[in-house]
């Protein structure tokens, strides 16, 4: 699953972009009083992260550890993160090209049930956090702030992807 592995890998690298991106840019680390774009860049960040983490349990088949949009500081994110840089891999490892067929079923956060392939799930995961990581840039730049520069073919020119 060599496709899967290096989808994965770039959105590793994406997310870690991303988040040094929000530090670069002087996000507080924690809800500030009055919210403004870089706080909705943090909130937004957070949710990538708990997607993901919900998206694993649903495929294993086990609680979410977090709500979908938590209230994650910048450090709470970091742990995050490093976690699911050793979930990933070791679920692609076990996802045989014959289970991404699989169907998995799940309840969303508005209670209606659905049926998805593992493979529809694993790509969905790719495009939603590049989805949010485009809505962080934009927050960013809005604040006048530099966002990370996150695109697929930078990353592949760069060798970011091994």
């Amino acid at each position: 699953m060599p496709d899967l592995n290096r989808l994965f890998a770039y959105d590793r690298w994406a997310n870690r972009e991303t988040l040094a991106s929000l530090r670069a840019a002087g996000v507080p680390p924690a809800p500030p009083a009055s919210p403004g774009p870089p706080e909705r860049a943090r909130q937004l960040m957070a949710h990538v992260i708990a997607a993901e983490l919900l998206w694993h349990a649903r495929l294993n088949r086990v609680p979410a550890p977090l709500p979908v949009w938590p209230d994650l500081t910048l450090e709470q994110c970091e742990g995050r993160l490093a976690e699911l840089e050793q979930l990933w891999p070791l679920y692609l490892a076990q996802a045989v090209p014959a289970r991404l067929g699989e169907k998995v079923q799940y309840t969303n956060t508005k209670g209606e049930a659905f049926t998805s392939t593992v493979d529809d799930v694993l790509t969905h995961l790719i495009v939603h956090g590049g989805y949010h990581r485009g809505q962080i840039a934009a927050a960013l730049r809005a604040a006048g702030h530099q966002p990370a520069y996150t695109d697929f073919i930078h990353a592949a020119r760069t060798g970011r992807l091994a």
